[in-house]
């Protein structure tokens, strides 16, 4: 079969180019962090930092956008959050993560307790309704969300903004959970592909063992440190193709087209009786 490319709209909707320069992308969104933060008259950027090149690279943009504005003459903080569920598997990861992206302070809270005690107050019958893949499929949805309630109950009770991880190539398939990690404040790396992604955190000198790992989201109990590529059935290059205007497979864009219609819900806000694109 031919090869396809993505439809122009598509791309320009999710903001990506194909040529980026990483030191402007780098300054643009810098000043994007600290431009939103003081105009906020919030006093701090809050992030959940895992061990992934995601969460590296915002934390990155949060710590020097939050020493920009502290040289003009703020006070402002940048707290990293490390949010485990239990013991986590690449906790070494994530150090390395929090030492390299230098926040004003790291707090740490267990979400296991709470994701415990959400599923124990529900009624049994419901929760043996389904299958056990439907029950670990929403106790990682779960865990999605309560890591966004702690950081939003942290940053509320301190006068602070939640960062989002998510960029386009995640935005593209829908590679996030609705009202979990995809309900922040802000997201600075929102119109880069994963590719880009990778390489503005290469530029700024992130450790080349977190650049270069698999990504994974790690909701699973029956399938720990599943990666990405594996759960959406297909590739970030391909995607990071697909954004980028570069032709892919039939096949390739048939699959990533399905993902994008079967995750538009998520890509909006509440739906309301004046909207039409869902019909």
């Amino acid at each position: 079969m031919n090869d396809r490319v993505a439809p122009a709209g598509l791309r320009r909707g999710l903001g990506v180019s194909p040529r980026i320069d990483p030191e402007i992308e780098v300054r643009d969104r810098v000043a994007f962090l600290r431009a939103y933060l003081v105009a906020s008259r919030q006093r701090s950027l809050w992030l959940a930092v895992s061990g992934g090149v995601d969460s590296a690279l915002t934390g990155r943009l949060a710590s020097l956008a939050v020493a920009a504005a502290n040289r003009d003459g703020g006070a402002y903080r940048f707290v990293a959050v490390r949010l485990p569920y239990g013991s986590q598997r690449d906790a070494a990861d994530a150090e390395r993560v929090v030492a390299w992206i230098e926040p004003t302070e790291v707090v740490t809270v267990n979400i296991a307790g709470a994701v415990r005690a959400l599923e124990a107050s529900l009624p049994g019958d419901r929760l043996e309704a389904g299958s056990e893949t439907a029950r670990d499929v929403a106790r990682g949805n779960t865990k999605a969300r309560v890591r966004m309630a702690v950081q939003y109950h942290l940053a509320n009770l301190e006068g602070g903004l939640v960062v989002g991880t998510d960029h386009s190539a995640e935005a593209l398939v829908g590679f996030f959970t609705k009202f979990g990690d995809g309900g922040v404040d802000v997201c600075p790396l929102f119109g880069l592909s994963k590719r880009q992604v990778r390489r503005l955190a290469a530029h700024l000198g992130a450790p080349e063992a977190i650049v270069a790992k698999a990504p994974t989201a790690d909701l699973e109990d029956l399938r720990p440190g599943l990666p990405d590529e594996e759960a959406l059935g297909i590739s970030y290059q391909a995607i990071d193709d697909y954004l980028e205007g570069l032709p892919v497979p039939s096949e390739v864009a048939d699959r990533i087209d399905a993902l994008h219609r079967a995750t538009e819900h998520k890509r909006r806000t509440p739906v309301v009786p004046q909207d039409t694109w869902w019909r």
